[in-house]
């Protein structure tokens, strides 16, 4: 297998296998900026020097928890902890600290790309870690790999995912075999789990903004363009069709949103690391044109 890869910057780099161009964006949240088929995109892509932040970027990482974290505080083995607003006029903080952080470039190659984001303790997140991210290209996929080890002196609870966007094409659709879905209050925090069999439909008649879980074999996606395959090594997936955008996002996640207050956080993915421990992940969008 061959492949090429470009550095334009020293946080910009583009890998290049058949067809494929995957740009990345090391500064902007460790995020990848485009991925493309010769010139149409397969996920909502920019230009990596045009990107200006990680929320209008292909996909970012999420990591040391997915989706909200109710009201900005949490008790964890008997201390309370307060988070800061990351994410506009929302109560709740979001997606980790990841996705707003610079990361840095450890290696790269014609065929893959490492980075790295170290995490001191701050006012966004209370626990020391560190995070790398590994990105591979084929001329039919895409991986990506995600682990994160506690750097901290005593355990911490974490979270990973990472946070994809689609083009929404005029003939988008989604099929997602799944067990059943967690309803939200009015401000987007999970409240009940109700039964749904899976989702099978036109990405226009779609109005989620939800976790499912008992998710299984790969989410399919396709269009006028493409027929994709998203598979990953989480259990969950939070599918978000806004009506009113022309994108929407299948994000792999390891727990269902704000896990950390629920009564029994581990049942619900939550992952508690001891000082030095890891936890991985992997998801593959493999592609396919029509």
């Amino acid at each position: 297998m061959t492949g090429t890869t470009t550095q334009a910057a020293d946080s910009t780099f583009e890998l290049r296998a058949g067809a494929l161009r995957l740009a990345l964006r090391a500064d902007i949240g460790g995020v990848v900026a485009g991925l493309w088929h010769r010139d149409t995109p397969i996920l909502r892509s920019s230009e990596p020097s045009l990107l200006a932040g990680a929320r209008e970027s292909a996909c970012f990482p999420l990591v040391p928890y997915s989706n909200r974290l109710g009201y900005r505080r949490f008790r964890w083995k008997g201390r309370e902890y307060s988070t800061q607003a990351n994410f506009g006029d929302s109560p709740h903080s979001l997606h980790g600290v990841g996705w707003l952080r610079a990361w840095e470039v450890v290696s790269h190659s014609a065929l893959d790309v490492v980075l790295r984001y170290r995490h001191a303790a701050d006012e966004h997140w209370p626990f020391a870690f560190e995070a790398s991210q590994f990105f591979t290209l084929t001329p039919q996929s895409l991986g990506a790999q995600m682990v994160i080890t506690n750097t901290a002196d005593i355990a911490q609870p974490v979270g990973l995912g990472w946070h994809p966007y689609f083009p929404k094409r005029a003939r988008s659709r989604l099929h997602i075999e799944c067990r059943e879905r967690w309803d939200c209050d009015a401000t987007q925090l999970p409240t009940r789990r109700v039964a749904q069999p899976g989702i099978d439909a036109d990405v226009a008649h779609l109005d989620f903004d939800h976790c499912f879980e008992g998710w299984k074999g790969p989410a399919r996606i396709r269009d006028e363009k493409f027929s994709l395959q998203l598979s990953a090594s989480l259990p969950y997936l939070v599918v978000y069709t806004p009506q009113d955008k022309d994108y929407f996002c299948v994000e792999p996640v390891s727990h269902v949103g704000n896990a950390i207050h629920m009564a029994d956080p581990a049942a619900h993915g939550l992952r508690t690391l001891q000082p030095g421990e890891s936890f991985e992940a992997s998801m593959t969008l493999d592609v396919a044109v029509r």
